[in-house]
């Protein structure tokens, strides 16, 4: 199993003989962290075992802001839910600071003998109740079995009077306190129905990435705090390979010395990668999960963290609304899925939307969506790839289409989509305009010349490190293709906004310029040649309008959705 190493030495705990009245832990905590222990008393027992004379009390908040992480050296605490905590701590000597779950657990040296008592005594238990289908069966199973084998207090943990005489494999039912019983009900439901050590960082919903590159520390992308370091850690390759056996049998697909490499998706729609085995991971298996959001960050969000700003989102609102196609391009771990996700609440509402991934990622708020997803070859069938969803989809008359990440024939399926009429928007893997027309125009992909002006707007995206030292993520440009020239064998493109990295600022560079704007949008709105600068306008009241939202505090991203649906409706967006 992997073992906690916290960058300090725990005090021992007094337990119920401490004084809260006398005690100076207990007279320095604020009034929320009271509210805290009171529900938690892992959480008392953690901060009592802290030495708090050198780090000094953690600052606690029940939600975290962007603002926090550039504290230098951080001392934070925040709850992530299901009794579950997280400590960041400032690290002097590293460049990644620590991240330590706070687990409602107690002692090891005092969990073992239980845990393996109460396990014990479960295995005939349930094997006697009904079989689970699902995963929520499964932990009522649990559940059921642990009443039926505990006493709390002298008290049975459950009053079916039908479950008499259902003892296990121990001497009698175990008698346990609720502390007790809690901490192991804890632990068998993280174990059996969750992903183990895993939990915290999939329940934490400031996690982007996790990942193990073997032996060492599990490591993690914050959105707030950015690179850190967990206090979990694998020591032996021995039990790096149980626990990946254990969880790709989990997820149904197990990983073996034959099928090394796995890509699957967790129960919460993460997605995780797992390498098997030293043969082809010189430093033993490894694994990186990338997190699911289960509300994506809104592009009020995106302007809040600097990715963007409101003229930007004005204008994107526009093209989106007159059906321009658009590609998110940028390296890997640049935003790109995050934005393509954001700008959707400019689809109008009633278009019907057919998104095609190789793992489900997009959200879109409209309720008239196909989400469809590759199939690899299994038992029962043949492998449904992105080419074949991408041709179905083409039968299922949608509004706009949108791919997931393009990367081999699929995208001439794409373009092919955007010449009979359809809406598509994808993310792509090119640093640059000039990059991405080379890859989509050479093999695999192999779109005609010709086609390429099909593609109105290429946004681009970056991981960037700003002047203070920050890694930031920036939209670094947002480009308008016109087209094709055979003669000279040349594409005409150019850039409406660009990321300015000396103010950290963007330049609308396409202002009183922009070939859409004027010579495509305006033309299909009716607007006459010489009042076709009006587009600018309607971008200035968007970005306005967006602007007085975001400062009312609408920045959610369904909540977000239904006021611009509405707005649409009034004819003020």
């Amino acid at each position: 199993m992997p073992a906690t190493r916290l960058p300090f030495e725990l005090k021992a705990w007094q337990g119920e003989g401490h004084h809260e009245e006398a005690c100076p832990v207990c007279r320095s905590l604020t009034e929320e962290l009271r509210e805290e222990v009171a529900a938690s008393p892992h959480l008392l027992r953690y901060l009592h075992s802290l030495p708090l004379e050198e780090w000094g009390m953690p600052q606690f908040h029940r939600r975290l802001e962007r603002k926090m992480g550039e504290t230098g050296l951080p001392n934070v605490l925040y709850p992530i839910g299901g009794g579950i905590y997280v400590h960041v701590l400032g690290d002097p000597q590293d460049a990644r600071n620590f991240y330590i779950p706070i687990e409602p657990v107690m002692e090891p040296a005092e969990m073992g003998p239980l845990l393996e008592a109460l396990e014990d005594r479960l295995v005939d238990v349930v094997t006697r109740l009904p079989h689970p289908q699902t995963l929520e069966e499964r932990r009522q199973v649990l559940e059921e079995a642990m009443r039926r084998v505990v006493v709390l207090n002298g008290h049975r943990a459950h009053s079916n009077s039908n479950s008499r005489g259902l003892l296990g494999r121990g001497n009698g039912k175990l008698h346990l306190s609720p502390t007790q019983f809690e901490a192991l009900r804890y632990l068998v439901l993280r174990d059996k129905v969750g992903l183990g050590v895993l939990e915290p960082f999939i329940l934490d919903p400031y996690i982007e990435d996790v990942s193990c590159s073997g032996l060492g520390p599990i490591f993690i992308e914050h959105k707030v705090f950015k690179a850190l370091k967990s206090a979990i850690a694998f020591e032996e390759e021995a039990d790096l390979d149980v626990f990946l056996r254990r969880l790709s049998e989990r997820i149904g697909k197990p990983v073996t010395h034959r099928r090394p490499i796995v890509d699957a998706t967790l129960p919460d729609g993460s997605r995780i990668n797992i390498v098997y085995g030293s043969e082809v991971s010189k430093r033993g298996s490894n694994f990186t999960i990338r997190k699911f959001s289960t509300k994506p960050m809104s592009v009020l969000d995106l302007v809040e963290g600097g990715s963007l700003d409101y003229r930007m989102l004005g204008y994107l609102s526009i093209v989106l609304e007159e059906g321009m196609n658009m590609f998110v391009s940028g390296e890997t771990a640049s935003g790109k899925t995050t934005l393509l996700n954001a700008i959707t609440t400019f689809i109008p509402p009633e278009f019907k939307i057919v998104t095609i991934e190789d793992t489900p990622e997009l959200q879109v708020p409209h309720p008239n969506w196909t989400r469809e997803v590759v199939r690899g070859t299994t038992e029962d069938g043949a492998a449904v790839t992105m080419f074949d969803l991408l041709k179905a989809a083409l039968r299922q008359r949608p509004n706009a289409i949108l791919v997931g990440e393009i990367r081999g024939e699929e995208g001439n399926i794409a373009f092919q989509a955007m010449q009979t009429g359809h809406q598509v928007m994808a993310t792509f893997h090119a640093a640059t305009v000039e990059k991405l027309i080379q890859r989509i125009t050479a093999n695999p992909i192999n779109v005609p010349k010709s086609y390429v002006d099909n593609l109105n707007v290429v946004i681009i995206t970056s991981a960037v490190r700003l002047k203070t030292g920050k890694l930031a993520r920036r939209v670094l440009s947002i480009s308008e293709i016109f087209g094709y020239d055979s003669v000279t064998d040349s594409f005409s493109f150019a850039e409406v906004f660009r990321w300015d990295p000396v103010y950290d600022r963007f330049e609308f560079t396409g202002y009183m310029n922009s070939y859409l704007l004027e010579n495509k949008i305006a033309v299909r709105r009716g607007i006459p040649a010489n009042k076709r600068r009006q587009m600018y306008l309607e971008l200035e009241k968007r970005a306005r309008l967006l602007e007085e939202l975001h400062r009312k505090g609408v920045k959610d991203f369904h909540d977000l959705y239904q006021v611009l649906a509405k707005a649409r409706r009034q004819g003020l967006f």
